[in-house]
């Protein structure tokens, strides 16, 4: 496997420092993963194609039960990461535990930070891309596929 699965963003930092000084361009982005499903790998596969290496934040047990409530995450930090890091068009992945990705943005600071069609450029971590001489995008979105839906579908 040639993905860089990390626990923190200064590890992923370290290893992606060396490339970015040869110029190769990173793309961001931030999610929960509980259960992958087509509209992640679909967004995936778009981010990927904005540069040379895509890192992913994966939030952590304790921020996605903040953000989703009781009962979730379905599986552990450490799993989603595995999971999501061992996916072709992923260069990397580590685990935040911030409740926003603002943080990390102002370490790694990506060339390209993305989010899905579900979100406006309007997102709280612009500001701090931009600051740092990035550029945010919104890719596509496909309807009627989450996580959620998934849970509520299986828990009948």
């Amino acid at each position: 496997m040639n993905t860089h699965i990390c626990r923190t963003v200064q590890e992923i930092q370290s290893v992606i420092e060396p490339l970015r000084r040869e110029g190769k361009t990173l793309v961001t982005t931030n999610g929960c993963f509980d259960l992958l499903h087509s509209g992640h790998i679909k967004y995936l596969c778009e981010a990927a194609q904005l540069g040379d290496m895509l890192v992913v934040g994966i939030n952590s047990d304790e921020s996605v039960r903040k953000l989703k409530g009781a009962g979730r995450p379905v599986q552990s930090e450490a799993d989603r990461a595995l999971i999501i890091g061992s996916l072709k068009m992923v260069f990397g992945t580590f685990v935040f535990h911030e409740d926003d990705p603002r943080a990390f943005i102002s370490v790694l600071k990506p060339d390209v930070h993305v989010k899905g069609g579900d979100y406006t450029k309007d997102i709280l971590e612009r500001q701090t891309v931009e600051e740092n001489g990035g550029r945010v995008e919104i890719l596509s979105f496909l309807d009627g596929r989450s996580t959620t839906s998934i849970v509520s579908k299986i828990r009948g």
